[in-house]
């Protein structure tokens, strides 16, 4: 079976890497209890008792990367960072030869550097991580039932474009090396 994170990852790599932000949060969320996820989320599932076995599973091992790497209270794990490295690359790459990319790319940028200003001297993190940052933002405010603003919406519009884009040349580009 395939797991959800397998089929994101296959189609689409921002969603892919905002999914695992958010399993990596919910795993937070229960301090690492394994037992508690297996109770509040895993048996919830609408599933056969041995897909959850298998989900159980994932998520034991994903517990296990978070607790090596030492992100049990916050971080990305090194997988997803290198993703997001490749994302970067590939963005660079873009911008010197991707018209339509750079389009894109600059009506997403007022928002970035908003992004920055708003840090307050906290890094943000790479022009990549700041857009899945705030469309995982956006996310999390629908899922926490809070009141979105226009901007909000308008900036994490902008940062989709720009990952959806990326996402269009990062498939292709993983065909043309298989």
């Amino acid at each position: 079976m395939q797991s959800v994170a397998e089929k994101k990852k296959s189609q689409n790599i921002g969603e892919y890497l905002i999914y695992m932000y958010q399993m990596e949060d919910l795993i937070r969320s229960f301090q690492g209890n394994m037992e508690e996820i297996r109770q509040y989320v895993v048996a919830h599932y609408p599933v056969s008792d041995e897909e959850k076995t298998e989900i159980t599973a994932w998520f034991e091992g994903l517990l296990g990367k978070m607790k090596k790497e030492k992100i049990l209270e916050k971080g990305h794990l090194q997988e997803l960072n290198l993703l997001v490295n490749q994302l970067l690359q590939l963005h660079y790459r873009l911008l010197k030869s991707d018209k339509s990319y750079f389009e894109t790319y600059n009506q997403a940028k007022p928002h970035i550097l908003e992004s920055i200003l708003a840090a307050n001297g906290e890094n943000p993190g790479n022009e990549i991580q700041i857009c899945l940052n705030g469309v995982y933002g956006l996310l999390l405010c629908r899922l926490l039932g809070k009141k979105v603003s226009e901007e909000q919406l308008k900036s994490a519009e902008a940062f989709g474009e720009v990952l959806s884009l990326l996402n269009l040349v990062y498939q292709q580009d993983r065909i043309a090396q298989n």
